[in-house]
């Protein structure tokens, strides 16, 4: 006998609440065998002074059972608040998100009605790891990590996504154009990793292509990896190009535990009104289910799900008149769900059977890379410094301090104004200033960047932050200016 799976569940805020005992209901009645325990979590932690939204007795639930099955909730806005799904990704390290996009044609409208197509989406860096600064009146950074692990995690996720699932093409997607060693790290990755799968089609895209390419014609796609940023945002267009984000659910996984929710948020403006659509809660659950062991009730689910919606039963958001034979609340339509368990659908292909057996995934234990040979060749120091002079005075200044390393450039925002260059009227607050050896090829000390930034202090002038320029295995690990 099939023992309980156990669960934690959050109904949410908002529509949360209404989703999810429906959704946990049309579980029940199809057979599922879940262990729940009920946690709270969102906006009524948040207005407790809890800034993270989510209380220790919650994260000692999560630790017990690893499976979290969580309705949408609202972040308050404003600062001194963290995004809650941010936090659960990173704290329960689920580094994959994964979001199954299909149309539902012509049933749902859409104008791709042969979309169906997976982006697995990086969940734990890039830009989403949150490391941001105010550096000047002017300027703020975020930071961008991507990591050589990082990235072969995902990218080889995705590959064995694709085998386990039948799938025949996989698609990186990078901007590695423009940042050519962040963006150039997962793409080259890409590369390396691909020419293990040789039985499956491999290709790259730039993301702004990328994504005008989802939107027109996603029936070029079949895995997407990604990086977090670009994968949060090309989901969302796949999700809304299918049909309704109303209706997708996504999985995040971990080697450890994996979360499960709806893509869409907690709309609040239809709250208690029973008319919510719990589509992407419950394809959520029939993800979590497969996860969980028990894909026959999945499949039952889903089955049962398809042929509601081929009997022309919609919620209000997908509602159409020309197609629809009846317009359902949220109960009225999960009753239609629990209505149709046994049942399959005969315009959609049948969820499960011998044809869709999911294979293992299998994912190797990552290490890092062999340590490189790495030499100190100069130090790039930032300054705020707010003056009306052109940027020759800053030049002079520096020149004048008794350093010895030499200043080879400065520029404003990464564009060079430095010596040599037609934006010297550029005006501004934050100036990076590059410092290299006196001798060209020569390496620095730690002490000659110390000694540099106490005379620059001493000059009075006011540095924010520093990056040391490496070499690695005697390649240069640090890009140039814009127009140098």
């Amino acid at each position: 006998m099939t023992q309980p799976a156990p669960v934690t569940v959050a109904y949410g805020d908002g529509i949360g609440p209404e989703i999810m005992t429906v959704t946990l209901d049309i579980l029940d009645k199809a057979g599922a065998k879940l262990a729940i325990e009920t946690i709270e979590i969102g906006e009524k932690v948040y207005k407790h002074g809890i800034a993270s939204g989510i209380e220790d007795s919650a994260w000692e639930s999560l630790s017990r059972t690893k499976c979290f099955l969580k309705a949408p909730i609202t972040t308050p806005q404003g600062g001194g608040f963290k995004s809650l799904n941010v936090t659960v990704r990173k704290s329960m390290a689920l580094f994959a998100n994964i979001r199954p996009c299909v149309s539902y044609h012509p049933f749902v409208r859409t104008t791709q009605p042969t979309m169906d197509m997976v982006i697995v989406r990086e969940n734990e860096e890039d830009l989403y790891a949150g490391i941001e600064h105010r550096q000047t009146d002017n300027v703020m950074q975020c930071l961008k990590l991507i990591s050589e692990t990082g990235s072969e995690r995902i990218i080889r996720y995705a590959f064995e996504y694709a085998r386990a699932h039948g799938r025949k093409k996989v698609t990186c997607i990078s901007k590695d154009n423009i940042m050519k060693m962040t963006d150039g790290l997962f793409h080259s990755v890409f590369d390396r990793v691909g020419a293990e799968y040789p039985e499956l089609e491999k290709n790259h895209m730039i993301v702004d292509i990328g994504a005008a390419k989802i939107a027109a014609a996603p029936h070029i796609f079949d895995v997407v990896v990604t990086e977090n940023l670009y994968g949060d945002i090309i989901s969302d267009i796949a999700a809304e190009v299918s049909g309704s984000v109303g209706l997708c659910g996504s999985s995040n996984i971990g080697q450890h535990g994996a979360m499960f929710e709806a893509i869409h948020g907690s709309a609040p403006d239809i709250a208690g009104q029973g008319i919510a659509n719990p589509s992407g809660l419950l394809h959520a659950a029939v993800l979590m289910l497969h996860h969980v062991g028990q894909g026959d009730i999945a499949d039952k689910i889903h089955n049962a799900w398809l042929k509601t919606i081929e009997d022309g039963i919609h919620t209000g958001d997908v509602f159409n008149p020309q197609i629809s034979k009846r317009r359902a609340n949220t109960a009225e339509f999960a009753a239609a769900v629990i209505e149709r368990l046994g049942q399959t659908p005969s315009h959609f292909k049948t969820a499960g059977g011998a044809d869709t057996k999911q294979h293992t995934i299998r994912m190797p234990v990552i290490s890092l890379p062999k340590p490189a040979v790495k030499t100190l060749h100069g130090v790039d120091v930032f300054l705020h410094w707010r003056d009306e002079r052109a940027v020759e005075a800053l030049a002079a200044q520096i020149k004048s301090l008794s350093t010895s390393l030499k200043l080879s450039s400065i520029d404003s925002r990464g564009l060079l104004v430095w010596p040599e260059s037609v934006a010297k009227s550029e005006k501004g607050d934050h100036w990076r200033c590059r410092f290299l050896a006196a001798n060209d090829g020569d390496t620095v000390t730690h002490a000659q960047i110390v000694q540099l930034l106490h005379d620059i202090s001493e000059s009075g002038l006011d540095f924010i932050k520093i990056e040391n320029l490496y070499y690695f295995d005697g390649k240069r690990g640090f890009t140039v200016a814009q127009g140098q």
